[in-house]
């Protein structure tokens, strides 16, 4: 899919954490910037901008300078509930990635914007046949979870698309968020799923 255009600017949520494509992303909302910024964008029917943390608190205002990284990726409301007055819970997906074109600005409201570049989806490829024991392993985990009553990531489950797969074990490998972060924003899936495979080798995730 080639890259979208996106609201100008592009309402952020700075979180610390790495949103990828694909992730479900649960929030609860009771600051006021950020129960504008679901208003406008419900009104709207558009999506938020989900950058990762470097300095900087996600609520209220901090002291330091607020740092993001320059890669982040949209969220879509899916459901949105009214848990009590001033306070919403929020289902989201992760949807496209994009690129800040100019440091954030914050609005008199408190809330963060910035113009950013729609960047291109993964392509579709198929994991080779060397990575198809990471495959492999990762639908044993999530047969796993499912066991135990949890339901870790959106279906469809794509496990044909190496993309898809490299950006499920993101989530799930205890790395860096840093590292998090260089992982999604590589362009070719199959370099990501290559590094997410070397891994859990040396981990011992994945044998043979």
């Amino acid at each position: 899919m080639e890259p979208d255009s996106l609201p100008d600017p592009l309402p952020l949520f700075p979180l610390q954490m790495v949103l990828f494509p694909g992730s479900a992303l649960a929030l609860r909302i009771f600051e006021a910037r950020y129960l504008d910024l679901v208003s406008d964008c419900l009104r709207a029917r558009q999506p938020f901008g989900v950058v990762c943390l470097r300095q900087g608190e996600e609520a209220g205002r901090s002291q330091a300078p607020l740092q993001v990284e320059n890669v982040g990726v949209l969220a879509h409301i899916d459901e949105f509930d009214a848990e009590q007055a001033g306070i919403l819970r929020l289902r989201c997906h992760g949807g496209q990635r994009f690129r800040l074109r100019r440091a954030p600005t914050q609005r008199d409201n408190g809330l963060w914007v910035a113009p950013v570049q729609a960047l291109a989806d993964d392509p579709a490829r198929i994991p080779g046949p060397a990575m198809l024991q990471t495959v492999a392993a990762l639908a044993e985990a999530i047969r796993k979870l499912q066991d135990q009553g949890k339901s870790p990531f959106m279906p469809p489950y794509r496990l044909d698309d190496a993309g898809w797969v490299a950006n499920r074990w993101c989530e799930l490998l205890p790395v860096s968020m840093a590292a998090r972060q260089r992982l999604m924003e590589l362009d070719d899936p199959v370099i990501r799923l290559s590094l997410v495979d070397g891994f859990l080798r040396d981990k011992k995730v994945v044998v043979g």
